[in-house]
This record gives C-alpha cells, structure tokens and sequence, in this order.
C-alpha cells in the first residue's frame, strides 16, 4: 500500500560517469578493429583514437590490473565497478616499449590523474591501430548511458548505472 510515495530507485544517482582518458576521437566500442573489443568479449564501454600519448584516469579508484608491459590498466571504483584503459591494438608485443606510468597495483588514482605516458610516434609506427578501448569488465553490474560523442579529455563519456 502506498507504494506510489516510494522513490523509484532505477536510474538514479547510483552510477558511475566514465570520462575521456586522452584526447582522440571518440568511437562506438563496435568500431575497434579487434574482434575481442568488437564483439565485448572482455566487456562494454567506447574506444578512443588518440592524437597524443597522455592518458588520464577515466574514473577514480584503484589500479587492479597492470600487465608488465603497461599496454593497459584497469581501475576498480568504491562502487565495485571495474573500468581498463586497453592502448592501442597489438601494443602487448611492444613489451613495453614505449611506455611509462608511476602508478603501480593498489595505489588509489583521481579521475583526471596521469596514469600512462606513451611516445605516440614509436608505437604508432610498431602497431596495427592506435584505437584504444575504455571497457567496463564487469559490465553485467550495471546498465550504461548513451555515449556522448562529444567529450573532450577528462569530460564524461557515459555512465555506469549501478543495478
């Protein structure tokens, strides 16, 4: 009884808004030339083709994931959410050339913090794309927005509403 006096809870402010990490072009997460990003194999969210080599944190929280050759990292927000930064396709066999951070497992990042530095003309001349997935790996605890094609650096992109 009463239940009309009773907030509706979907789509409120229990989401996530993941931002730009670099700047670049902002593109559908279908458009990545990797079947495995294409397809959301490893999860949903939008790419980025990037016109320089500074990447900032899409969300803040704590760095959960760092392959040795620092291609990407992921980032777990306090709401459990799980967001990885992929630069670039192929840039794993780089072995990490090119590519430098001073963040490391477990430190705790702002949105809008550097997280990776990349030398643009050396891996662009050493890999088959320069387009860069920003993907929520955990994509079945929440539902997303639209995307906001328009976003510039640091700017959201969509957001991650929490189930």
């Amino acid at each position: 009884m009463f239940k009309f006096f009773k907030k509706n809870k979907s789509k409120n402010n229990d989401f996530v808004s993941i931002a730009n990490p670099m700047k670049g072009k902002i593109l559908n997460i279908e458009d990545v030339p990797d079947p495995v990003f294409a397809q959301k194999m490893v999860g949903d969210g939008f790419a980025v083709d990037p016109i320089d080599g500074e990447i900032h944190a899409p969300v803040s929280g704590e760095i959960v994931l760092q392959p040795d050759g620092l291609h990407a990292l992921s980032i777990r927000t306090d709401k459990g959410l799980e967001v990885m930064v992929h630069f670039g396709m192929d840039t794993v066999e780089l072995n990490g050339e090119g590519f430098s951070t001073d963040v490391n497992i477990g430190d705790k990042v702002e949105k809008g913090d550097v997280i990776l530095n990349i030398d643009i003309d050396l891996v662009k001349k050493r890999v088959s794309s320069m387009i860069s997935p920003v993907i929520i790996t955990n994509p079945d605890m929440c539902e997303i927005s639209e995307i906001n094609f328009d976003a510039k650096q640091d700017e959201a992109v969509i957001k991650a509403y929490i189930k």
